[in-house]
């Protein structure tokens, strides 16, 4: 099978993206720089040969670079091979995949969704694992309360509420116009616009 990656500009930064015959096998959140980009790419999908994107992925990086650049795109349409993936994390990933731009879920919504509230810390880690952040939405679950939760990207937490605060996302299961924001509107974190 032939595999390869690539690197794109977004408004956060250089991300990757490793793709297969089937779909999608990895995207990588900006390193510190591209070798380290490419490197934490490479571990998702060892072997892949450096290249031009076919149309289909670049279609995908588009769309990926438009929500980082504050569009709500549906990245619903972008074929994944997870099959590798652990059966349980796939779940997981499934119901992460149905969080629309600006909504956010809890780790403990997920759980109960695949039936045990209890699976909750299970869920944290398999979103832990995501390989496919951006597609996978892992940044748009939180612990209960609103709290961040982890996440594994570069910057950490910062990265999360940078990229929530792009989508102007609202705490999950609040209702009406007064519902808190996830980040500090006075914050600087607007998306940066692209060169070119």
């Amino acid at each position: 099978m032939t595999m390869g990656f690539a690197l794109f500009d977004t408004a956060i930064g250089r991300c990757g993206v490793a793709w297969g015959e089937r779909g999608l096998l990895g995207v990588q959140l900006p390193e510190a720089d591209d070798t380290r980009t490419r490197s934490h790419l490479l571990q998702k999908a060892p072997g892949a040969r450096e290249m031009m994107p076919p149309a289909e992925v670049q279609k995908a990086c588009a769309a990926m670079a438009e929500l980082l650049d504050g569009e709500a795109r549906d990245l619903s349409f972008i074929a994944l091979d997870t099959e590798r993936l652990p059966a349980f994390n796939r779940c997981v990933y499934d119901i992460a995949r149905t969080i629309a731009p600006g909504e956010t879920l809890t780790y403990g919504d997920i759980a109960a969704r695949l039936g045990d509230k209890l699976l909750s810390r299970s869920v944290g880690q398999a979103l832990g694992q995501n390989p496919l952040p951006i597609v996978i939405p892992c940044h748009r679950v939180l612990a209960a309360n609103g709290k961040t939760g982890g996440f594994s990207a570069n910057g950490g937490v910062t990265t999360k509420f940078r990229m929530l605060a792009i989508e102007r996302a609202r705490i999950a299961g609040a209702t009406s116009d007064d519902a808190p924001m996830l980040f500090d509107p006075g914050l600087s974190i607007a998306p940066r616009r692209r060169r070119g």
